[in-house]
């Protein structure tokens, strides 16, 4: 069975970065999705592709996979690249000029 181990990033509800330090195993989608006669949702046979299990490390998620056997693709978080800026810079006067000015 493949699984997807990842960090999520934090959604769309959310200002702060609380709450994104975990990992998450995935199950991949072993049976393809179809559209329901009846209601026209999307449906599947599997029921694991529902399931989601959160963990504190990546390691800790490696190991599970691991016991059970199964053959894990692991995501890496993109790095999150600040760059410090300062109020004071929008009015530096050693900066080049941009623009029509």
């Amino acid at each position: 069975m493949k699984v997807r181990i990842f960090q999520p990033s934090k959604t769309t509800m959310q200002s702060g970065r609380a709450n994104t330090g975990g990992w998450v195993l995935e199950y991949e989608i072993a049976t393809p999705r179809r559209a329901e006669p009846l209601m026209g949702w999307i449906a599947s046979g599997d029921t694991l592709n529902q399931v989601k299990l959160r963990f504190d490390s990546k390691d800790e998620a490696l190991a599970f996979a691991e016991k059970k056997g199964w053959q894990a693709d692991v995501i890496e978080p993109h790095v999150r690249r600040v760059v410090p800026k300062n109020y004071a810079d929008n009015f530096r006067t050693d900066r080049p000029r941009v623009g029509r000015f």
